[in-house]
């Protein structure tokens, strides 16, 4: 094995406040980036008119459900990756690679027949409207067949994270944003001699900016990640890997995908009354991405650091982490809430919003952005858990937050108090979260943390 690899990674050495920092902020830049380009993405869709964003809004958990299944198979292989680093197993590290992109190609493969020869009956189960029907599946087919590019740009910028490279990463994403950014109106639009798309050109524009991401990840690590070789030659799985990848990815999974589950049940619930309210929902997926994705980009910078650590037995260094990832995502959801709060007119505004959608939206905004208070510290803690190997305790809160207190206050408050009170079930489900994480979360360190000398 070359010097270069033997020597001590830079999550074990470096200080954690610059380490934490120069892992995460270009991964924050990114996922800032990232924000704009899924906001302006649906600004140029409403453009068109408001079935069209409505349409965008109800496909959205189908790509919700794709996150989750690539980012399943990431968060399992980064956890891995980054721990066998710092028990200084590089074959393993080399075998996790390989395994896990193994795995995206199963997933990919599984979403393409899915998506596209269920998108018609995904739409009509929703709604009665044509035009919102034909936007949704030609949509939803076109996302679904050429996923490719997701998944794989989503797992090799996953092993440039989990050795450290997060500034490479934040490259990769930066280039299939702007890309994306151009291509939107130039498709949608007819612009430059391109033909007029309309949504099928939205599609098309985010499609290209991740295959062209994708590919530049690939060059990324061949180039400059020695530490991982991407050596699929005489590939074959290995269930011993995968076992330990599905372990932590499986609950991961299972976590995000039941985002998917909870933003379908709650637009059926908002659909009892306009289909405004639906856009509404959607406006403000896009909009809270602007606080929550750089807590995302702050998680991909802290779950190596942990790993990493936690294999080479440094409790102080895993402490020092949580510590300060809580605290730093803790103060961008406060920034996020009072910005929600003092103009959330102005937001909506930039969907080209309708008087209707202002009335259901600004107190939409006000109310929901309360969970803010609450929910960097989960996410923070929901992210140890499974940089620790405990992924299952990250399904169990989501399970209890958005199936079990979310979509039931939701229906409740639908049914006696209207559709002005919904919106309660958002801050009322955190608050049931916090508790939950809280207990899991003294076990775990009762249970993995506290045993550890370094």
């Amino acid at each position: 094995m070359e010097e270069t690899l033997q020597q001590e990674n830079k999550m074990g050495v470096v200080p954690i406040p610059r380490l934490l920092m120069g892992m995460s902020l270009p991964m924050m830049v990114s996922m800032l980036i990232q924000a704009l380009y899924n906001v302006v993405d649906s600004v140029f869709v409403a453009q068109i008119n408001e079935n069209a964003l409505t349409a965008v809004s109800l496909v959205f958990p189908v790509q919700m459900l794709m996150i989750a299944m690539a980012g399943g198979a990431c968060v399992g292989v980064n956890a891995l990756l980054s721990r066998s680093l710092g028990e200084k197993n590089y074959e393993r590290v080399n075998a996790s690679a390989c395994n896990g992109i193994f795995l995206t190609v199963l997933c990919y493969v599984i979403t393409a027949v899915l998506g596209t020869s269920l998108a018609d009956l995904f739409l009509r189960v929703q709604t009665s409207d044509p035009q919102i029907r034909t936007y949704g599946a030609v949509y939803m087919r076109i996302i679904s067949i050429c996923c490719i590019g997701l998944y794989m740009q989503l797992m090799l910028e996953r092993l440039l994270q989990s050795t450290g490279r997060t500034f490479l990463t934040m490259i990769t994403q930066t280039v299939g944003a702007v890309i994306n950014l151009i291509m939107d109106p130039i498709l949608i639009f007819g612009l430059l001699g391109a033909p007029k798309l309309g949504v099928a050109g939205a599609a098309l524009a985010t499609i290209f900016g991740q295959i062209v991401a994708m590919l530049l990840a690939l060059f990324m690590n061949i180039k400059h990640n020695p530490e991982v070789s991407i050596n699929m030659k005489g590939f074959r799985p290995n269930g011993q890997i995968l076992k330990r990848i599905l372990t932590v990815g499986i609950p991961s999974t299972v976590v995000q995908a039941i985002g998917s589950v909870m933003t379908f049940g709650f637009n059926k619930i908002l659909l009892m009354f306009t289909p405004t309210a639906t856009a509404v929902f959607g406006v403000y997926f896009k909009l809270n991405s602007f606080i929550f994705m750089p807590v995302f980009g702050l998680n991909n910078g802290m779950v190596p650091i942990i790993a990493y650590n936690y294999g080479a037995r440094k409790k102080k260094r895993i402490v020092e982490t949580i510590r300060l990832s809580v605290i730093v995502a803790v103060c961008l959801m406060l920034t996020g809430l009072a910005v929600f709060m003092a103009v959330p007119d102005k937001l909506l505004s930039i969907f080209n919003a309708s008087a209707d959608m202002l009335a259901i939206g600004v107190p939409a905004l006000r109310i929901i952005c309360l969970s803010f208070l609450f929910a960097g510290y989960c996410i923070i803690i929901g992210s140890v858990f499974q940089a620790l190997g405990n992924g299952v305790y990250s399904l169990w809160v989501s399970l209890a937050r958005q199936l079990f207190v979310l979509l039931p206050s939701a229906y409740l408050l639908a049914i006696f108090l209207g559709l002005d009170y919904i919106w309660w079930s958002f801050p009322i489900a955190e608050i049931a979260s916090v508790v939950l994480t809280t207990i899991l979360f003294r076990r775990i360190y009762k249970e993995k943390i506290s045993q550890l000398q370094g």
